[in-house]
C-alpha cells in the first residue's frame, strides 16, 4: 500500500516502509498529536517519538516488541501525557532536548544537544535543536542511504509554515533561521517531513514560501 501520511484519532496507523526502516503514524486525541514509531528492519529494535496521548492506543502499536525508547520533541504537554504509562509498561529509555527536559515531568534519562546522534538498532537519526517553538525543541532527521532524508519536526515545522510563536518576533525570527539553516540550507527538496500534528509535507513544497512567511511573520 502507499503511504499517505494522512491519518485520524481513533483511525489505523499509516506504515512507510523504507529499506531500512519501518516508520509508523498513528494520530491520538484530543489534539490530533502525530506519534511515531520507528522500527529498525534488521534487528527489530523500535524507538517511540512523542507519547502525546492515549497509551493504550500507543502500546497495542508497540506491540509485544516493546520499545527501546522514546524520544519527546517539546515540552509542551500535547506531546508528552502518555509517557509515563508508557514507559512504565516497556521499561523504555526517555529522551528529549536537553533545553526541554526541564520541563517534561517525566525524568529524561538522555538530554539531548544539537548534532548528537539517535540509534534504534542499525539506524541512526541525528538530533538538530530548533529554537523558537520552544528553548529545547528537537527534530530528528534520517538520512537514509537508499534515498532522501526523513524528518520529524514535532511543532517546528508544518505544510504551510513553522511552529507557533506566540506573536514573539524574537522567537519566530529564531525558530525560522534555525528551520532554514538547519533543514532548508542543508536538506534536498526531496526530504519528507512528519510533523507533529496533520499531514505531511516536503522541504521541496514548502521551499518557495520561505520568503512569505518572513514577510507575515508567523
Amino acid at each position: 500500500m502507499t503511504y499517505s501520511g494522512v491519518v485520524r484519532a481513533g483511525g489505523p496507523a499509516d506504515v512507510h516502509e523504507l529499506t531500512d526502516l519501518m516508520i509508523s503514524k498513528v494520530s491520538v486525541g484530543p489534539m490530533d498529536n502525530n506519534s511515531y514509531l520507528l522500527r529498525c528492519r534488521a534487528t527489530g529494535e523500535q524507538l517511540l517519538i512523542d507519547a502525546a496521548s492515549e497509551p493504550g492506543t500507543l502500546l497495542r502499536l508497540i506491540g509485544e516488541d516493546s520499545i527501546t525508547a522514546v524520544v519527546t520533541t517539546h515540552r509542551h504537554a500535547d506531546h508528552w501525557q502518555a509517557l509515563a504509562e508508557v514507559v512504565a509498561a516497556t521499561g523504555a529509555r526517555t529522551w528529549a532536548g536537553a533545553y526541554d527536559a526541564e520541563g517534561i515531568p517525566v525524568p529524561t534519562d538522555r538530554p539531548l544537544q544539537d548534532g548528537d546522534v539517535v540509534r534504534v538498532g542499525r539506524v541512526e537519526l541525528t538530533a538538530r535543536r530548533l529554537v523558537g517553538h520552544t528553548p529545547g525543541s528537537i527534530a530528528l532527521i534520517f538520512d537514509d542511504p537508499h534515498g532522501h532524508p526523513h524528518v520529524f519536526t514535532g511543532d517546528c515545522l508544518f505544510p504551510g509554515g513553522v511552529g507557533n510563536t506566540r506573536k514573539d518576533p524574537e522567537a519566530f525570527a529564531s525558530l525560522l533561521h534555525d528551520v532554514e539553516t538547519k533543514l532548508f540550507d542543508a536538506l534536498p527538496d526531496e526530504t519528507w517531513i512528519y510533523p507533529g500534528h496533520g499531514k505531511d509535507t516536503t522541504l521541496g513544497a514548502e521551499r518557495p514560501h520561505l520568503q512569505e512567511w518572513r514577510a507575515r511573520g508567523w
